[in-house]
């Protein structure tokens, strides 16, 4: 049982004031560089390769690329145990540090250095403290670089970075509290996949072969649809129209949504917009609820991002890398092509279409226009459309509730790492 209680006596150090039974420590006092490598272990090539990533920490590579890109040659890559600490010194400001928390050994670059902590540190408190907002502030005040993209930290700053440091048996409580928090979140996060799984496989069943459907149409343009299910080009249901470019600028009156306002799940992000100026009339390009957005270019694989809008402005326009797309039949319900072009992404059908030009992908109008789209009876729409939306609707709780969680371990990692929360067993 851990007890949470406040302190009240602190003493002010360089790293801001902290209780006096913590001490403050210099990197240099508590890491040991480790330089062990594939070629001087047994049976490295059976190694995962790992990847240092600033959101996830160390994850195996082919879970960041989908594939190996290592070299096949790994002897010369550095050996990772759990409880080393991992940073790449040209990003280490953005969160590209980590300490191997979850598996018992791995191998990451050669170019990286690798710490192994001493025995009056906790590796787990250590995982948490070396990602706080401080110590990445920390980091990007030390790194130099002409390129701040690639600025770097040398080693000899890296190790007289100060850190507080609470007793030991107090560190394993402040981990214990905190993984807690993250075993929560991570329940949450297993419970979203399955939920989105369900999704997609809903989406795969119901928008080709609908509901209670005995007779198909085996060969049409789009592949097997139900007897009683026509097909239309998009045009012929909904105007098409890319969007306004427009200059970005703090002082703009006109809220812009852009590709990044458009999130996987079809929804519109409300803090992703931009405000901007123009010098020309905005009204054909104002968004109405109802009304679908498209991401019509990228360099990242990301064409075909279809969000449907539901007024979160009272007033918008869309950018030029989108492409309104606004039903004005009577029998095509907007969240039914909202499904449909979404699973059309997924399938890769979208980005199958585009045109490439340098590095990127482009999705123009004309072929948005004859996008080839089924259509059910309007009542059969909308039974599909509820069930979608029914999932839609768990998987936004879900995340709202993940959300929260990051929110609550945000602030309790706040005070227990600055120790104005101090814990005892």
């Amino acid at each position: 049982m851990v007890e949470f209680y406040r302190e009240t006596e602190f003493k002010e150090t360089p790293v801001g004031n902290i209780p006096k039974e913590w001490r403050i420590a210099r990197l240099k006092d508590i890491l040991k560089e480790v330089d062990l490598r594939g070629k001087n272990i047994r049976d490295a090539e059976k190694l995962p390769i790992l990847s240092l990533t600033k959101d996830f920490g160390l994850i195996p590579q082919e879970q960041r690329f989908h594939k190996r890109v290592a070299a096949d040659d790994t002897s010369n890559y550095k050996v990772v145990k759990r409880g080393w600490l991992v940073y790449n010194p040209y990003v280490i400001w953005e969160g590209a540090i980590c300490v191997l928390r979850d598996i018992e050994m791995g191998l990451v670059s050669p170019v990286y250095p690798v710490w192994e902590p001493t025995a009056d540190v906790d590796y787990r408190f250590l995982y948490y403290l070396i990602r706080t907002k401080r110590m990445l502030s920390t980091f990007f005040r030390l790194a130099s670089g002409v390129v701040q993209r690639r600025r770097s930290l040398k080693k000899k700053d890296f190790l007289e970075i100060l850190i507080p440091l609470p007793p030991l048996e107090e560190q394993k409580l402040i981990a214990r509290v905190l993984y807690s928090m993250d075993e929560a979140i991570q329940a949450v996060d297993a419970s979203i996949a399955k939920w989105e799984r369900l999704k997609r496989g809903l989406m795969q069943e119901l928008l080709t072969k609908g509901i209670g459907h005995k007779e198909f149409k085996e060969e049409t343009e789009i592949g097997k649809i139900p007897k009683d299910w026509e097909i239309v080009e998009l045009k012929d249901k909904a105007h098409v129209k890319e969007g306004i470019y427009g200059k970005r600028s703090s002082s703009g009156d006109i809220i812009q949504l852009k590709a990044d306002s458009i999130e996987d799940d079809g929804r519109i992000n409300p803090n992703a917009y931009a405000l901007i100026s123009v010098d020309r009339d905005i009204s054909k390009y104002l968004l109405k609820p109802g009304d679908i957005l498209l991401s019509n270019r990228n360099s990242k694989d990301l064409v075909g991002k279809v969000a449907i809008y539901r007024g979160e402005f009272d007033r918008c326009v869309f950018s030029n890398l989108l492409t309104r797309i606004r039903v004005y039949s009577a029998d095509l319900l907007p969240d039914w092509l909202l499904y449909v072009l979404m699973k059309m992404r997924q399938d890769g059908i979208l980005r199958a279409l585009g045109t490439r030009a340098v590095n990127q992908v482009l999705l123009r109008k004309g072929v948005v226009e004859k996008l080839k789209i089924p259509l059910p009876p309007l009542k059969e729409q909308k039974r599909i459309v509820k069930i979608l939306s029914s999932v839609d609707a768990v998987l936004e709780e879900k995340r709202r509730k993940k959300a929260k969680l990051e929110r609550m371990k945000k602030a309790v990692m706040d005070l227990l790492l600055t120790g104005k929360v101090r814990v005892r067993a």
